[in-house]
């Protein structure tokens, strides 16, 4: 099995554990085999661990340790956060975030949805039970 995503100058990655928990950074510098130089346009410039990031599918065509400007320039072009809520991975992690802000009430209403669908699927397969039959 080969790698696809490879830890590179461009690389968009998802920050897995600490205080910037699920922010998309784009790799600028890789400084030594532990560590990266990362960037986004709402955060300032700095060295995380390679541990601290899920690499995505997602690259870009930048220089390597761009100036902002141009950092900003080259997501915008790429389309990075459209592409990334398009995404698999983007759609879930929306989708788990949607449902830890729920309350109680909205929890409620959802269990009753869940149990009103069930009820027609089971109705529709014995429809078609007894048609094949």
């Amino acid at each position: 099995m080969t790698f696809k995503r490879f830890v590179e100058i461009g690389r968009v990655a998802l920050i897995n554990y600490g205080k910037e928990y699920g922010r998309l950074v784009v790799i600028v510098d890789v400084v030594d085999q532990n560590r990266a130089l990362v960037d986004a346009p709402d955060m300032v410039r700095c060295q995380i661990n390679f541990k601290r990031l899920a690499l995505t599918d997602i690259k870009i065509d930048i220089p390597k340790v761009p100036n902002k400007k141009t950092l900003v320039a080259a997501m915008e072009a790429a389309d990075v956060k459209n592409r990334w809520e398009k995404s698999s991975w983007g759609r879930k992690l929306i989708v788990q975030k949607r449902r830890a802000s729920l309350n109680d009430f909205d929890r409620f209403k959802v269990m009753l949805a869940k149990i009103k669908r069930g009820g027609v699927i089971k109705q529709e397969l014995a429809r078609l039970k007894k048609e094949a039959a």
